[in-house]
């Protein structure tokens, strides 16, 4: 009986460009023009929430289009005489950072600082120990921050941009609680809360002077 030939692998053809794989730098243009359709009223909150979050997880180029077909891509022309000598273009930012939301010291440090993306929500917890969060250079992804603080012993340095509202609430024992509050004159700047408490340690937050934040997301009128 003749042997029966392996069947021929047939040979690989060129990748379609929605099957290419998306970068960061990918992934974060799209975010970057959620962030700016948000901000015009063009995204609900729960579609803006829901398309970053398939933005970030998306693999392909393919995965990525979707999110922004029904968007305008482009931003509008200037009226305005262009000058006579145009300025050179900045430097792209690097992609920021996805960092836990919860940053824990015990008999130790923890910090958070740089260009990382924030959420609704942080929580840092200080047991003999000292917890550093910068929001300096961070991407604000909504429209208030809640940091939730506990400092046993230890104690949490908070840092903001000197554009964004800052308020506090909370107690200290036989420790400090220390809040320097302020309104930003924007109403659509982005609100930081600090709540907790400090035991034997002490919380200090407020704004970082010369730190301005330049990416946000604008909280719609009426909401």
């Amino acid at each position: 009986m003749r042997k029966a030939e392996p069947a021929a692998v047939p040979a690989a053809g060129p990748v379609a460009e929605a099957e290419l794989r998306a970068s960061d730098a990918d992934r974060e243009r799209i975010a970057e023009l959620l962030r700016d359709a948000y901000a015009e009223g063009r995204l609900t909150v729960e579609e803006h929430s829901e398309r970053i979050e398939a933005a970030y997880s998306a693999r392909t180029l393919g995965e990525l289009v979707p999110l922004t077909r029904d968007l305008p891509t482009h931003r509008p022309i200037s009226m305005e005489k262009p000058a006579l000598a145009p300025a050179p273009a900045p430097a792209p930012l690097p992609p920021a950072r996805t960092e836990a939301p919860t940053a824990v010291a015990v008999f130790g440090g923890a910090s958070r600082k740089g260009r990382f993306r924030v959420g609704s929500h942080l929580r840092a917890v200080a047991v003999f120990g000292g917890v550093e969060i910068d929001l300096s250079d961070a991407v604000f992804e909504s429209p208030e921050v809640v940091i939730e603080v506990i400092a046993v012993f230890g104690g949490v340095d908070i840092k903001v941009p000197e554009n964004v509202t800052l308020l506090g609430t909370g107690a200290g024992v036989f420790g400090g609680f220390d809040v320097k509050e302020q309104v930003s004159a924007d109403p659509y700047a982005p609100v930081v809360r600090i709540k907790g408490a400090a035991v034997f340690g002490g919380v200090d937050a407020k704004p970082r002077r010369g730190k301005k934040l330049k990416e946000w997301v604008r909280k719609q009128l009426g909401e």
